[in-house]
This record gives structure tokens, sequence and C-alpha cells, in this order.
């Protein structure tokens, strides 16, 4: 079994409060949610600024490669949508006998 996390650090537009930002956020989980709903997204990090957000993303999977092509393909979902600057994007993937 593997297991696969990303984590994918984000620059906000035009947001002035959190508010704004809550509004921008559950969108991208939602459409990463919608177009795979065998992965797990929340936003784990930077709550409390307005223009930054951290969201993670894991995927459990039987082999390394099906992890690894599931957290790309929501990297490039997540880095496509216009009112997000993607500024980073880590993956690391656990083997159960790590």
């Amino acid at each position: 079994m593997y297991v696969g996390a990303l984590t994918l650090d984000l620059l906000l537009g035009d947001v002035r409060s959190l508010k704004q930002k809550r509004s921008v956020i559950r969108p991208v989980i939602a459409e990463v949610q919608k177009h795979f709903p065998g992965v797990a997204v929340a936003e784990t990090g930077d709550n409390d600024l307005h223009r930054r957000a951290e969201i993670g993303i894991a995927v459990v999977s039987g082999t390394a490669a099906n992890c690894t092509r599931v957290l790309e393909q929501c990297e490039r979902l997540v880095a496509g949508r216009p009112e997000i600057e993607l500024l980073s994007a880590r993956q690391r993937l656990f083997h159960d006998e790590d």
C-alpha cells in the first residue's frame, strides 16, 4: 500500500479578507473532490493570511505510479485556475513498509 501526499502553496488574487479567501478556496477544494472522489483534500495551512493558502491532498493506492499520477493530475487542476498562482508543490510518497 502506498500513501501519496501533496502540499500546494498558493497565492490568491485580489483577496482582502478571510471571507473572500474562503470564497476562493472552497470552490477549489470542491472541484478537486468532484474530479477525484477518492482523494482527501483540505486547507491545511496559512489559515490566518488573506492572500496565501496551503492545500493538502492525500491518496491511497496499491501502486506508487498511481499515487504519483493522481497527485500530478490534482496539481495541474489547481494550477490551471486563473485566480490562483501556484507558488510551490511538494509531493511525498509513503510505503507501508517504511
